[in-house]
């Protein structure tokens, strides 16, 4: 199917609430104060053009660098060509490969590609991206892309979890990089251990992820952390739907200047919501976060089911390597529609006060970042012992800084069977869900 077509398919069925739920919710419509669906989430792309070539790809074998004749076959087959991946080989890539003029080319894997663990020379020669130090093994971009095939993209991640247990400096790659590229698909991989997040979506649009199987486990005593499943930065009409994932961090990250974006129909396990940012980490910079409709989501054993989490406007750290606050901008035209939640710790959180122990300096400070325009509805399941009585956490540094907040239908139990939120400076959020006032946290990590 065509960039095209599933990005029609997907704006159609976000506009007209009829793609299949997760779990039957059962709900009655509940009239919002504002629009749920962003302006244009998924505009339709570029057509793909025709493939006349085919590079037929031979792994080397016995963990050989295959980089090279990767690199080769890519560049042979590019402007009209198809590249393959045969089922039953593992292709091993030990050099930073940069992939960022391709024009016109599939790229199909149906075998396996595995990088390397040295992890000195990713340290050295990956590619170093413009935000939280992120790195890449790879970058992929240019235009009208499709990666697809069933196969399995292993970033080989055990040593890198251990090596950042003893320094949590290390540069550590991302499996996925997705740079500077326009009407590209990405769909049906499976997405395996990655050091760090899986997938960095960078200064693209135009872009399709669909039936991405993500998993990765460390089996040592050192956890895989910050594994987020997706993280999208400086891009505009995004899609990412009909996958599993099961990791450690954010399901979904929309990260500073991500605008019209849909998430829908998504599984995730372990991680920590599907989350707007973290948002005004850096003074001087001006995030914007806008137009952005998730639906219809399983999310299990997490520390949060929906988020919006925002720095103050003062720097601080909490460690190492969460620091920061004093930027600015604005998270606007936000809705979450649909999900189900069993043992997350909050069902609900948004908070202006990331990153702090405590509410001092968040209150001192107030966020320099807006959130306007946000609707949640519709969620339904039982929260951890965690927080127990409390189900949601909705907190901003200023009645000034957050209006028109909205939520609605959330049909959710502590296992004490309370449904109890700790809200601080909402208007109106007292007669939206059951609201105390306990509670000095700032937002877990």
């Amino acid at each position: 199917m065509r960039v095209t077509d599933i990005i029609s398919c997907a704006l159609l069925q976000a506009s007209i609430a009829l793609s299949t739920p997760v779990e039957e919710l059962g709900t009655e419509a509940v009239a919002a104060k504002h629009p749920s669906v962003p302006s244009r989430p998924g505009k339709a792309s570029l057509v793909p053009g025709s493939r006349n070539k085919t590079c037929t790809l031979k792994a080397l074998g016995g963990g050989k660098d295959d980089s090279a004749n990767i690199l080769s076959a890519v560049k042979e087959c590019n402007n009209g060509g198809h590249v393959v991946f045969p089922k039953n080989q593992q292709f091993t890539i030990g050099t930073a490969l940069d992939l960022t003029f391709l024009n016109g080319i599939d790229l199909d894997i149906q075998g396996t590609i595995q990088f390397t663990n040295d992890t000195d020379y990713w340290q050295a020669n990956s590619f170093k991206q413009v935000f939280q130090n992120a790195t890449t093994f790879f970058q992929l971009g240019g235009k009208d892309i499709n990666v697809y095939g069933g196969g399995t993209l292993d970033g080989n991640g055990q040593a890198w979890y251990d090596l950042y247990a003893k320094d949590i400096y290390i540069l550590r790659p991302i499996l996925f990089g997705l740079i500077g590229a326009k009407n590209t698909r990405i769909s049906d991989l499976k997405f395996r251990y990655s050091p760090q997040w899986y997938t960095l979506v960078a200064n693209s649009s135009e872009v399709v992820f669909s039936n991405i199987d993500i998993f990765g486990d460390s089996t040592s005593k050192n956890p895989a952390k910050n594994t987020d499943g997706w993280d999208t930065y400086r891009s505009d009409n995004i899609i990412i739907q009909n996958s599993n994932i099961n990791n450690g961090d954010d399901c979904v990250s929309f990260k500073p200047n991500s605008t019209n974006i849909l998430v829908q129909n998504l599984v995730c396990n372990g991680s920590h919501g599907i989350s707007v940012g973290s948002l005004g980490q850096y003074p001087g910079e001006v995030d914007i976060v806008e137009n952005i409709l998730v639906r219809n989501i399983s999310m299990s054993n997490a520390s949060d089911g929906a988020r919006i989490k925002v720095w103050p406007g003062a720097s601080s750290a909490l460690s190492g390597d969460l620091q920061g606050g004093g930027g600015s901008g604005a998270v606007r035209n936000v809705t979450y529609d649909g999900m189900i939640v069993k043992n997350v710790d909050y069902a609900i959180e948004i908070t202006q006060c990331y990153g702090q122990k405590n509410l001092t300096l968040c209150n001192q400070f107030p966020s320099n970042l807006t959130i306007s325009d946000i609707t949640i509805k519709n969620f339904k399941g039982t929260t951890s012992k965690k927080y127990d009585p409390r189900v949601g956490y909705v907190v901003c540094s200023s009645p000034k800084v957050c209006s028109d907040i909205s939520i609605e239908n959330i049909d959710v139990k502590s296992p004490s069977g309370t449904n109890l939120f700790t809200c601080t400076n909402i208007e109106g959020i007292q007669s939206q869900v059951n609201c105390t006032v306990e509670g000095d946290k700032g937002g877990h990590s």
